[in-house]
Parts: C-alpha cells; sequence; structure tokens
C-alpha cells in the first residue's frame, strides 16, 4: 500500500517522456486542454479592456511593481490546472503489451537420398551429390515447425537421421554425407523407400512426406521399388520423386591431358514417376541445379505448414494518477478561492 501511494506521488508522470508512450483510449478530450487555454486568455483579456470599477487610493507605482498583487493568480491557477487533470484522466492514457503466440501443425518430411557412385557425375556443378546436399540444406532451413527426417541409399539404405526439429543437426548431417558411406554398390530405391516407411510409421501428424532424389535405376536391394511404394501409400505417406541428371553422355573426371572424359548416363524415368503415382505426389525432373533448385520450391510451395497465431494484449490504465493529483488541486483551489489570497484589491 505504501509503495502504491508513493508511486503517485512521483514527479515522473509529469515528464514529456511519460506522455510519449501513452496510448490514449479516448484522445478526443484531450483537444479540451486547448479550449481551457483559450478560455483562459480570453478571460485575461476581458480583464484588460474592462475599466476598474473601484478607483484605489494606492500610489500608482506600488499598484504596478508590488509583486504580492499576483499572489491573487494562485488560486485560479489550481483550478485550471484541475481541469486539465481532469482531461488527461477522461482521455485514459494507457500501455499496451501485446504478446503473440505461434503455434504450427507442422508436417512430417523424409528426405531419401541417393549416394551411389553415379551421383559423381558432373553434369552438375561440382557433381550431383554436392548439388543435392546443397539444395536440401536450403529446403530444411526453409522450413518452420515440421520434423524431417534423412535416409541416404546406394546397394543399401541407412538411416541417416530420425525425424526432428533440430535442423543444425540435420544440415551438419548433410554436409557430412559422402560417397564412402556406403560399401555396397548398387542403387536400392525400394529399401530406401522401405526404410524412410519405417521412419515415419509411427507419425500421428496429419500431413507425412516422402521426398525420393535419385539419378539411376533400382539394381539393388531385396524390396521391390512399387511395393515399398503402395506400403507408404497405405500408410498416408506422400512420395515425390527427383530425377536427378541427364540422359545420355556426360562429363566424369578428366583425362591425362587434363580434357573432360564423357561416360554414358541412363535414368529409369519411368519407375520413379510410377513411385510418384502410387505414393499420390508429383514427378520432377532436374536436369541442372537452377531446375533442382526450383522443384524443392515447388514442394516446398505444395507442403505448407499451419501456423495458428494468438494475440494477447495487456493494458494497464494510469488515468487514477491524473485524477487523484486533479482532486486534490481541487479541495486546494476550495480552500484558496475564499482566502486573502484571492481578495487582493488590485486586479
Amino acid at each position: 500500500m505504501r509503495e502504491q501511494l508513493s508511486e503517485f506521488f512521483s514527479t515522473s508522470w509529469f515528464t514529456p517522456n511519460t506522455f510519449k508512450g501513452y496510448e490514449w483510449e479516448h484522445p478526443l478530450f484531450l483537444h479540451l486542454i486547448w479550449i481551457i487555454l483559450v478560455l483562459m486568455g480570453i478571460r485575461k483579456f476581458v480583464k484588460f479592456l474592462k475599466n476598474p470599477v473601484l478607483e484605489l487610493s494606492l500610489p500608482k507605482r506600488i499598484s504596478q511593481n508590488n509583486p504580492w498583487t499576483y499572489l491573487r493568480l494562485i488560486p485560479t491557477g489550481f483550478f485550471y490546472l484541475f481541469l486539465i487533470l481532469m482531461v488527461i484522466a477522461l482521455a485514459r492514457p494507457q500501455r499496451s503489451n501485446e504478446r503473440v503466440e505461434q503455434t504450427t501443425e507442422g508436417i512430417d518430411i523424409m528426405l531419401v537420398m541417393d549416394i551411389s557412385e553415379s551421383m559423381d557425375l558432373q553434369d552438375f556443378t561440382p557433381n550431383r551429390l554436392e548439388a543435392a546436399k546443397s539444395t536440401a540444406i536450403e529446403f530444411i532451413n526453409g522450413r518452420f515447425g515440421d520434423r524431417i527426417g534423412m535416409v541416404v541409399f546406394a546397394g543399401e539404405a541407412y538411416s541417416l537421421a530420425p525425424l526432428t526439429n533440430d535442423y543444425k543437426l540435420l544440415t551438419d548431417l548433410v554436409h557430412e554425407i559422402s560417397f564412402s558411406m556406403m560399401e555396397a554398390k548398387g542403387t536400392a530405391i525400394g529399401s530406401a523407400l522401405a526404410a524412410g516407411t519405417n521412419r515415419m510409421k509411427e507419425s500421428e501428424t496429419a500431413s507425412k512426406v516422402m521426398i525420393l532424389l535419385s539419378d539411376g535405376e533400382s539394381n539393388a536391394g531385396n524390396v521391390d521399388p512399387l511395393f515399398a511404394a503402395q506400403l507408404a501409400s497405405a500408410l498416408g505417406i506422400k512420395i515425390y520423386t527427383i530425377a536427378m541428371g541427364k540422359d545420355g553422355l556426360v562429363p566424369y573426371g578428366t583425362d591425362f591431358f587434363g580434357r573432360p572424359q564423357m561416360v554414358e548416363s541412363y535414368l529409369d524415368e519411368s519407375t520413379l514417376r510410377e513411385i510418384a503415382k502410387i505414393g499420390n505426389g508429383e514427378f520432377f525432373r532436374a536436369s541442372d541445379s537452377g531446375t533442382l533448385a526450383s522443384v524443392f520450391d515447388r514442394i516446398d510451395s505444395l507442403e505448407k505448414t499451419e501456423v495458428k497465431e494468438n494475440r494477447y494484449k495487456e493494458t494497464a490504465d494510469y488515468y487514477r494518477v491524473y485524477l487523484f493529483w486533479g482532486l486534490i488541486l481541487f479541495f486546494v483551489w476550495l480552500g484558496l478561492k475564499s482566502t486573502f489570497l484571492n481578495n487582493f484589491l488590485l486586479d
């Protein structure tokens, strides 16, 4: 109680910075302050024009130079200050603190990336794998509120990361992906889809997505790719497939004289199209880094996270302080208006 009372007597309530920080619930009332000031001016002007009714038997020098005559202005000053503080209280000064809470209904996304030897071909810069890693990192960092996991595969599949919101961990793991992670040669697309499905089968999220990125035909593993796609689809997992690379001759390393060597590249596009169809997703063909980035942008736009925003506004009123001071000044004016201060003959 004592602390609250001491706050009322703080001079900080009347500083310009305090008034700058206020929001006003009824700002139109503030125009009354100008009306009060105008009325004060009019009253002074009328008194200046009005001839005194009573001739004083005092020397003119005393009537003009005696400072005690100004004491008669004190009660009136208290009254006008009371009116101004009442106006401020009526305008209702406030300060608001808005708090925003965001909740998300995220998506579970499993990135399934081919790291077989053919991903070392250099129709992408510096090669297919590094281009895929760079684009995957941009995709991960562009998501919000989603859980993302990672499966890599060559002749066999390996679950690199479970579904997680730790995007820093994911990007670090993607940076470390290399061809040496897999000893088994080949492209086991079916095993990769099965590994990704196994990671997502316990997920209770309404939207589950698998993104398969590969540049070759399935020639390894013991799971048929189309059967694995059917299994994923049965569990409500949508599958997007990205065929990465060009058909025909593509650069791979250099010869003895430093000239680029060309090797034959073949892409089994039909299988990837069928996987996307079974998984109720879409098939994309990426023949260079720019196209690959646009493919991930397209998937990003198709699979949006729903963000719900709740706003809470806490408002504190400060009119009581000015009402308190206004009432004090009003009672002071009542006490002074009938005293000698208000009855000087010199007016």
